[in-house]
Parts: C-alpha cells; sequence; structure tokens
C-alpha cells in the first residue's frame, strides 16, 4: 500500500535518475538474484524472498508458513537457538522477516564491510532450519497466542471479515497467522515438508542493495542457495488450491468493543503484473480520497462533518489486487454516510476530474514511489519482491505509466470499476451481545 505521502511541486513526472542500476541473474537452479549498487550508504541489506507466503498452503496447513517463519529464528542445524540473533547483532546489525498471502521475506541489515559473513548466516538460517521437535512445540504457543491476540482485536476482526466475504474460500480470504484448530493437528514433519516443498531454486530471489563488497557474486554462486534442488519432486506442490473469485455482496457484522461504526468496501482489481492498470487504480484512490482536497475527505469529514474519518488503499497481490475503503463513524451516522460516499463514487462517472485533481493525485503516486526507494532496506525490498515474480525492471519503471492516467481515461476505465454496485461491503457495528 502507498500511505502518508507529501505532496511537493508540481514537476514533470519522470523517473528518478538517481535510483540505483539493477543487476540480475540467476543461478544454474533458477534461482535469481538481484543486485542494487548504492555506494553512498552505510548499510548493507541482505533479502531472501520466497514463493512461500500463505496461498501456498494446503487444506490443513493453515498457518504453516507464518508457524515456519517463526521456527526458522530457532536455529538451523548448525546454528543454535538464538546464536543467529547474537552473530548478526555482534556484526553490527539487526534481522527480521515477514510472511504474505504470495511470499515470505527474510532480511539483515549489517554495516557493508560485514555483507558476506551476514549473507552466509542467512542463509543457513533460513535453507537449513532444525525444525526441532522441542523448539516446535514451545512456539507453536507463541502462535496460538498471536491468534488470540489478533481475535482480541476489532479492527483486525473487521478487516479479515472483508477478505473472508471478498473471496471466499480462497487463500486470500483466510487468515495468515491460520487457526488454532490447523496449528494443532500440524506436525514438526509436516514444516519440514512444507520447507522442502517450496524453498527450491526456481521458487527463491536474493536481493542485495547498499554498498556491496567485492567478490559477493562468487560467494553465492558457491552459496547454500546454489544448493537448492531446481524445482520440487512433489508433483502436486500446488494441491488445495482455489480459483480466486470476488463476491459481490453487503453484510452487516456486529462485534463487540468497537469505540466507533466503520464501513468497508472492497473492488477488485487486476493481479501485480499489470502494473498500469495498478497505477490508474493507485491515482483514483489518492483522488478520492488522500489529503483534505480529496472528494471523499472534502465531502464526508470537511463539508458534512458524518465521517471521522475515511481512506482507500490499494493492496496488490499477485492473483488478484483489491482496493479497499474504510470509513469511520458513530453509528447512527452509518446510513447517512453510506449513502453520501455512493454519491460521491456516483458522481465520479458524471463530473471528470479537474486539471489540479489530476496533477494532484498523480503527484502523489509519483513521490509514494520516488520517497520509497531512500534506504537500502526498501530498494532490496522492492528489487526483491518485483525479480521473484519476474519483473525485471527499473524500480521507478511504473512512473512512466502516470501520465497516461487522463482525467477521461480514469472514468472510463477505473471510476467505473469504483461502483457501489461492484463492490463487497462491510458494515461493522458494535455490538453489547453476542457476536
Amino acid at each position: 500500500m502507498l500511505r502518508d505521502r507529501m505532496e511537493l511541486c508540481h514537476a514533470p513526472l519522470k523517473s528518478n535518475t538517481s535510483e540505483p542500476n539493477l543487476q540480475h541473474w540467476s543461478l544454474e537452479n533458477e534461482a535469481k538474484c538481484v543486485i542494487a549498487q548504492m555506494p553512498d550508504v552505510q548499510l548493507t541489506c541482505l533479502d531472501f524472498w520466497c514463493k512461500a507466503g500463505s496461498s501456498k498452503e494446503r487444506h490443513g496447513e493453515e498457518g504453516l508458513a507464518h508457524f515456519l517463519e517463526h521456527m526458522v529464528f530457532k536455529g538451523s542445524n548448525t546454528l543454535k537457538p538464538g546464536e543467529f540473533d547474537l552473530k548478526v547483532e555482534a556484526l553490527g546489525g539487526s534481522s527480521n522477516a515477514a510472511t504474505g498471502f504470495d511470499d515470505v521475506h527474510f532480511y539483515v541489515l549489517v554495516p557493508s564491510k560485514e555483507a558476506i559473513p551476514a549473507l552466509e548466516l542467512l542463509l543457513e538460517l533460513v535453507l537449513n532450519p532444525a525444525i526441532k521437535e522441542k523448539e516446535y512445540f514451545l512456539e507453536k504457543e507463541v502462535v496460538i497466542e498471536e491468534i488470540a491476540q489478533f481475535k482480541d482485536q476489532p479492527e483486525e476482526r473487521i478487516f479479515q471479515k472483508l477478505l473472508e466475504n471478498c473471496w471466499g474460500k480462497h487463500q486470500y480470504g483466510r487468515p495468515i497467522l491460520g487457526f488454532k484448530t490447523s496449528l494443532n493437528k500440524m506436525s514438526s514433519q509436516q514444516m519440514k515438508l512444507f520447507h522442502k516443498r517450496n524453498y527450491t531454486g526456481e521458487n527463491c530471489c536474493l536481493s542485495i542493495a547498499g554498498n556491496i563488497p567485492k567478490g559477493i557474486e562468487e560467494f553465492i554462486s558457491n552459496s547454500r542457495l546454489s544448493k537448492l534442488p531446481k524445482k520440487s519432486n512433489n508433483e502436486s506442490s500446488e494441491g488445495g488450491r482455489f480459483i480466486l473469485n470476488f463476491n459481490r455482496r453487503r453484510d452487516i457484522y456486529h462485534i463487540k468493543r468497537l469505540e466507533s461504526a466503520r464501513i468497508l468496501m472492497a473492488w477488485q482489481m487486476p493481479g501485480a503484473k499489470h502494473q498500469e492498470i495498478l497505477m490508474g487504480a493507485d491515482i483514483a484512490t489518492s483522488l478520492l480520497s488522500e489529503g483534505r482536497r480529496s472528494r471523499l475527505v472534502q465531502h464526508l469529514v470537511e463539508d458534512l462533518q458524518i465521517v471521522e474519518s475515511i481512506e482507500m488503499d490499494l493492496t496488490t497481490l499477485e492473483q488478484g489486487s483489491i482496493v479497499m475503503l474504510e470509513a469511520c463513524c458513530a453509528e447512527n451516522k452509518v446510513a447517512l454516510a453510506e449513502k453520501q460516499i455512493k454519491y460521491i463514487l456516483r458522481e465520479s462517472m458524471s463530473k471528470l476530474a479537474s486539471s489540479q485533481e489530476i496533477s494532484r493525485a498523480q503527484r502523489l503516486v509519483s513521490n509514494g514511489l520516488c520517497f520509497g526507494l531512500e534506504a537500502s532496506s526498501q530498494v532490496a525490498g522492492m528489487a526483491g519482491a518485483q525479480a521473484l515474480w519476474n519483473r525485471k525492471q527499473n524500480l521507478l519503471a511504473p512512473i512512466n505509466f502516470i501520465n497516461s492516467w487522463t482525467a477521461s481515461r480514469l472514468q472510463i476505465e477505473m471510476f467505473s470499476k469504483l461502483q457501489p454496485e461492484l463492490s463487497c461491503t462491510l458494515i461493522a457495528k458494535p455490538s453489547e451481545g453476542s457476536e
């Protein structure tokens, strides 16, 4: 998602000439590698990506991808639990990881001179996890507690309910954390098989950004990454997957301890490879909801003062992206707020955006992309995600699509898709009784 962009002066929209050049190559096992040389930065980011997000889980494996992320940090066959963190910290670095619907990544940020020893540690940890029985059962309780905490947050539950309504049984419609019932039925052996099935050469990408030391390419070519099998021998590695179908519906959801009522609306967009269309979606959501001068904020927050806040965001996913709107208001204002949201969305089909609106939205989107390349960790993350999914391009290449989105094109191709009758809508209201 592109959030919290700053609005600058209206300069011509073009790719930033200072963006780092990317060097792409693949190992013999089809593992992808990408390097972004940034000689002026002090820290180098090593970012390992794998197509092993929650959408790769089969029936009964719900939550396994995220659980495996936890277990990776419990050590490898040569690193004891906690030893990886101690060694990375001794190098002056830090580490973290994140699991998404489509992929998972593990990254280390270290002083540039320590990049090679840190990379050796990272690849050993991620590609050779021990997954010992004792640590497995201890960490399972930690993950189950995360699920309990998630269920205790009304806002998170509302968001998850919307995804469930949108995508139904598809993996995008279920929580990345999984379910307690599934986790309790899993075994450490299942986790090892999941790792073996998904962590293969063709599914992995190593992204490095920063002041990169000499010899790192040779090191990678002889590293544990190069020893991965090209692909899984399991012929049914994609088993248990559902076709992505978007559901248009409207529901009311009562939930305890919700401070304000919520109006949530979602619209389907194409997958991540359709960058020009998604750029249009980002411009449209900026025009409608970003900043006090945007149409929805101006009308519902500033003029009518019937909602506390309203925003729209684009979430980009590989199989199918989604635009989401969220408005917070008092429960007795829900009907009026929903009516006025629909009014603004329908008005977008008859009222062409002004040149000022278009220019402002384009600038916001452009700035969001440019500001995402200020640190080596941001560059490594963006380059790694793109290379993993075979989108080899300059990091700011999507900016080239911005000026093609004129007022009339937005109206015909984008606002026509963001109409109330095409949405999945969820009205969330506070409840004092049972849910």
